[in-house]
């Protein structure tokens, strides 16, 4: 039986490698691209066969890479331990690279801004995580810290942790964001009660509470939009 399976048999001018170099990166499908990170398919499939059966399930897309958990790649053929730690780490580095590039527009007065910054980084936990964000009295961003992680729907919210993290970084204001895996970020009644806990609880430390921030599936609810705040 001819062996076509391998990425040497292809024509050259569809080798991923070659292709590449004479057409460039953005020439490249999707497939083709995850099949350069994999470099390698089975004695059945070639690499971007594998890719495009990654691709071919779930989202149908280069989305998949965050929703696969490691577990899950490890049951694709030709995906073993290393290959599914660097398929799991491109995913995590486009979500970095994401944040970075974002990094100097954030903006405390601009809740787009920082749904923007944390879009990537929230938007597919399959849990609820809670995650602070500190800013001083000019409005200039001073870093956050993650609060608590929960379940799918319900993250625990600590007041101690959040004002104690907030006087560490000598915060004068406080934005809080969190994601609903469903992907609608609608406040729900707890939601809209913890966010005037924190208000008040804010208040008594001589901080403020400046917004509670919502992450979806690409779209976001601000309480300060909102006239929340």
């Amino acid at each position: 039986m001819t062996n076509h399976l391998n990425i040497l048999n292809l024509p050259e001018s569809e080798r991923p490698y070659e292709k590449f170099l004479t057409r460039g990166e953005e020439a490249l499908s999707d497939a083709e691209l995850l099949s350069i990170i994999l470099k390698t398919g089975t004695s059945q499939m070639t690499a971007t066969e594998v890719a495009t059966e990654l691709l071919r399930k779930k989202q149908n897309n280069l989305l998949n890479l965050y929703d696969y958990s490691y577990e899950e790649l490890l049951e694709f053929p030709g995906i073993g331990k290393v290959k599914a730690i660097q398929l799991k780490a491109v995913a995590e580095l486009s979500k970095r690279i994401a944040r970075t590039s974002r990094f100097q527009h954030i903006h405390m007065k601009n809740p787009a801004s920082i749904a923007d910054f944390y879009m990537e980084q929230m938007r597919h936990h399959k849990k609820e995580a809670l995650i602070a964000a500190f800013f001083d009295a000019k409005c200039n961003f001073l870093g956050d810290a993650v609060i608590s992680v929960g379940s799918t729907g319900y993250a625990y919210v600590s007041p101690k942790d959040i004002f104690r993290k907030a006087l560490q970084q000598n915060a004068s204001q406080i934005v809080i964001l969190h994601n609903h895996p469903s992907g609608d970020p609608t406040p729900s009644m707890e939601d809209v009660e913890v966010t005037e806990r924190l208000r008040c609880g804010a208040e008594l430390l001589g901080l403020t509470l400046a917004d509670h921030i919502i992450i979806g599936d690409n779209q976001f609810y601000s309480f300060y939009d909102n006239q929340l705040m």
